[in-house]
């Protein structure tokens, strides 16, 4: 059996310093359970990245690490140059703004209309007096949370209550919510698991669309490895909360997908 090791060489420091988002030696447990094990991680502008790895392999709690919603044991995360370990109060809530996070159970208020939903990723920017109800978005956040929904395809269906919009609708509007956060890191954490596959695939095309289009840099969560290599452009590997390979995607042979996913390889 292939067993895993790390098979990329450290990156030289000035495509570190150009990362969006880099994570140097993160370390996270929970009570006995290490979960992160030294764990490195750079996603530069322009960029997906899939993340892999079983169950319990430390995928979501990494990109939870980086928008404070898990803080971690030890290790650095830079986020658009700025290290936020250890942030509070109003610089953990400055440093969220950079990165958007993207959640498998879709988080969009479902009382409202996707135009609104996607007006509420802006809402930082809106004073709160502004911002206490759907009424009072500004014409100028309305006018940009609809290029939003162009970008993604869902112009169309603004004015319509997210209930009614399909499982595969809803995570493009939540993706839409992030681009009109203007974050510069787009964090989707098994953004496809729920969907059907060609609603998998067209939410995969409007990430990969933003990455090099928009020049975001997105790190996304998978279950799917097809889906890593046919849309991202490095597919990293987790087992047992450490780092097993970081390679382009058509380096990721079956034999190597089989090893990351073997029972004795989780530890």
């Amino acid at each position: 059996m292939t067993r895993l090791r790390v098979v990329s060489p450290a990156p030289p420091r000035e495509e570190i310093e150009a990362a969006a988002l880099s994570i140097r030696g993160l370390r996270k447990s929970f009570r006995s359970r290490l979960v992160l094990d030294d764990v490195d991680l750079d996603v530069r502008p322009g960029e997906l990245v899939a993340i892999l790895g079983a169950n319990g392999s430390g995928k979501s709690t990494a990109l939870r690490c980086v928008v404070g919603l898990v803080e971690p044991d030890d290790g650095s995360i830079l986020l658009a140059g700025r290290e936020v370990v250890g942030l509070r109060g109003d610089g953990l809530t400055a440093s969220r703004r950079e990165a958007a996070m993207i959640f498998q159970h879709i988080n969009l208020v479902k009382r409202l209309t996707a135009l609104d939903n996607v007006c509420c990723g802006g809402l930082a920017r809106v004073p709160t007096s502004r911002s206490l109800l759907r009424m009072t978005f500004p014409d100028h956040l309305r006018q940009e949370a609809m290029r939003c929904l162009d970008r993604v395809g869902l112009a169309d269906r603004a004015a319509e209550r997210v209930t009614r919009l399909s499982g595969g609708q809803q995570q493009l509007i939540a993706i839409a919510r992030a681009l009109c956060q203007r974050a510069s890191v787009i964090l989707a954490d098994e953004p496809v698991s729920a969907l059907d596959p060609a609603a998998a695939g067209r939410v995969m095309r409007v990430l990969r669309m933003l990455a090099g289009e928009e020049g975001l840099a997105v790190a996304a969560v998978l279950h799917q490895p097809e889906l890593a290599k046919r849309y991202a452009d490095r597919v990293v590997g987790l087992v047992a909360g450490r780092l097993a390979f970081d390679l382009p995607p058509d380096e990721v042979d079956p034999d190597l997908l089989d090893a990351l996913y073997a029972p004795d390889e989780q530890g």
